[in-house]
């Protein structure tokens, strides 16, 4: 059964502003797996990690989110990738001068408080969106869902996506 969000009970909007999406997202990303996989799928497939972690989130609370994420996405173009290219284009240096090192690490602050900004908008917009629904029941699995919404084929790249499944806890179902 699908809901709009005028539909769905209060107590899945309750239950998602009472776990966190950035609580959430650090949770996650230190379980067995999951940082590589992230990390694989942002470099090889182009894939946004506060996005990937996002649909996880929903997934975990058995919701699909079906708002606009161009403002999201826009954030992390112009804000959170050019620290993090930044970041990276310092590593070599970083080794051999403490200035450097030290002006990266700057840079891997920023890039984080970046990223937690984009859980931020990301969470309020599912929040706020009118076009919240339930999972169906069952529910599907996550790493096809994911697959499909991210568009990714390679097998290392399904694979990475098996991993997140794998660490991830079962749905929770709408009451």
């Amino acid at each position: 059964m699908n809901h709009d969000s005028t539909q769905l009970p209060s107590a899945l909007r309750a239950r998602l502003r009472d776990a966190p999406l950035w609580e959430f997202a650090l949770a996650l990303y230190g379980r067995d797996g999951v940082e590589a996989a992230c990390l694989l799928l942002q470099d090889e497939a182009g894939v946004d990690v506060c996005e990937l972690l996002w649909l996880c989130w929903l997934h975990r609370h058995g919701v699909s989110c079906d708002a606009c994420l161009e403002p999201v996405r826009r954030w992390q173009r112009h804000v959170t990738a050019p620290l993090r290219r930044l970041r990276r284009e310092l590593k070599p240096e970083a080794r051999g001068r403490e200035t450097v090192a030290s002006l990266r690490r700057t840079l891997q602050q920023a890039e984080l408080q970046a990223e937690r900004e984009a859980l931020s908008r990301l969470e309020r917009l599912a929040l706020e969106s009118d076009r919240l629904d339930a999972l169906p029941s069952p529910a599907p699995r996550l790493a096809e869902r994911l697959a499909t919404h991210l568009q990714v084929q390679k097998k290392p790249h399904l694979s990475a996506l098996r991993t997140l499944e794998s660490q991830l806890d079962p749905p929770c179902r709408p009451r």
